[in-house]
């Protein structure tokens, strides 16, 4: 129970009854009207609030988008028919950027609504929590807490509807078919044909022309679709915040972007999640199904506690797949070991064509290169070198491999990874 503002004037009313019977004999007892009023005022509003029954209906989306904001709509109704003051504190689950604020609504014959904005940073299946409810008394001299009834389970998904994935996936759409000629893993043989002048050395099959005593060219078909295979860093550093939501849930739904957007192509994608050993797969498919379950995969992604081994990942990609596969590992250049990446990269090359992208402190990015006035500005100035000196050492030590490799801001890093899409769709080769 809390005392509003009519309660208080009563008992500053019998306090002052109290003091003035002390100086005069008269009064003695006048400070026990008022008391017994406001006594009598606050059981009867307790008795009042008690039979009065709140109930809740939430109205929202069912599925919640990662990192979009979405609106919650919770409509108060009572059992009376008397207008009812009430005040909800309302909040959104663990996990979601949501304001906290105290509504107050009233009530009559229709029910009072009230709405809260919130944005969905994690992955995952969400009981919406029912806000803690005050209601006033009739005669306004107290707030009495109430329990409501109501019950609301909401479900993150990744966001698959992005405009600047449509961009650059409409991009990728105007692009014609390459074909290539030349011994590529995704390459199938059609027939062995006699050598012709100017036929690439890497064609020639050297076994069949030393058993027919002249040259033979293999005539190869290169693979009409690409398979994609997408590795997504889990391990401590994707709790970290990027923008809206975590790097997980950045890395999620820019894979599960991309895995639309090959559907659409008919090309294969899977995906690899991996902390410090890898947790959990699915080998490449094509087709809508196979967009589902990645889905549904991805929705259950949680961050780990311990750092993550990117080397076990690509040797498990490696002992995987049989094809050339253009490999998408989404990690935090700045928390992991360098030496693992190199590894990773060695073992996936010449087989597979693996795609490195990172993210940058925007923060970080953002403070000025010169030292200014202020002491601490030649060390921040310097940390900011240092920073993007370490970053693009190691960009381009995994470039020096043969791997396309880079760093993007948050809300830069899915143009960047259809941007490889795009580039790997039209040099299969490459």
């Amino acid at each position: 129970m809390s005392l509003r503002r009519n309660a208080l004037l009563w008992v500053l009313v019998t306090g002052i009854l109290g003091i003035l019977g002390q100086w005069d004999p008269a009064l003695t007892r006048w400070w026990c009207l008022p008391g017994a009023l406001l006594l009598a005022g606050l059981a009867y509003e307790a008795a009042a609030s008690g039979r009065c029954h709140l109930r809740l209906r939430f109205t929202g989306p069912e599925h919640w988008l990662l990192g979009r904001p979405h609106l919650m709509r919770l409509a108060f109704t009572h059992s009376g028919h008397a207008r009812v003051t009430i005040q909800a504190a309302l909040a959104a689950p663990e996990g979601f950027a949501a304001e906290a604020r105290i509504e107050t609504l009233r009530l009559a014959r229709e029910p009072g609504t009230a709405e809260i904005r919130a944005r969905a940073r994690r992955l995952g299946r969400y009981a919406w929590p029912v806000p803690g409810i005050r209601i006033s008394g009739p005669l306004g001299l107290a707030w009495w807490p109430k329990h409501v009834a109501g019950e609301c389970t909401v479900t993150v998904i990744p966001d698959v509807v992005n405009r600047s994935a449509r961009v650059a996936g409409d991009r990728a759409g105007g692009e014609q078919r390459a074909h290539f000629g030349g011994g590529g893993a995704g390459s199938e043989i059609l027939q062995l044909r006699d050598y012709r002048h100017g036929d690439p050395l890497r064609i020639i099959d050297w076994k069949a022309s030393a058993r027919r005593r002249n040259l033979v060219s293999r005539e190869l078909s290169e693979e009409r679709h690409l398979e994609i295979m997408i590795a997504i860093d889990a391990g401590r550093s994707s709790a970290l915040a990027a923008g809206e939501v975590d790097r997980l849930g950045l890395y999620v739904n820019v894979a599960a972007r991309l895995a639309q957007r090959a559907s659409e192509f008919d090309d294969a994608v899977g995906i690899l999640v991996f902390a410090s050993q890898p947790l959990a797969m699915l080998p490449p498919a094509r087709g809508a199904a196979a967009v589902v379950r990645i889905r549904r995969m991805l929705s259950a992604c949680r961050a780990q506690q311990g750092p993550s081994n990117p080397t076990l990942a690509a040797a498990r990609i490696r002992a995987m797949s049989r094809r050339r596969n253009l490999v998408v590992l989404l990690t935090d250049l700045e928390d992991t070991s360098q030496e693992q990446l190199i590894q990773a990269v060695r073992l996936l090359r010449p087989k597979h064509f693996p795609f490195i992208a990172g993210l940058e402190n925007a923060q970080i990015m953002a403070l000025p290169l010169d030292p200014g006035e202020e002491p601490l500005a030649p060390y921040r100035a310097l940390a900011a070198i240092e920073y993007r000196h370490a970053l693009s050492s190691r960009v381009r030590a995994l470039r020096a491999l043969g791997a396309a490799a880079l760093t993007a801001r948050p809300e830069h890093l899915d143009q960047a990874v259809f941007e490889a899409y795009r580039e790997a769709r039209l040099h299969r080769r490459a």
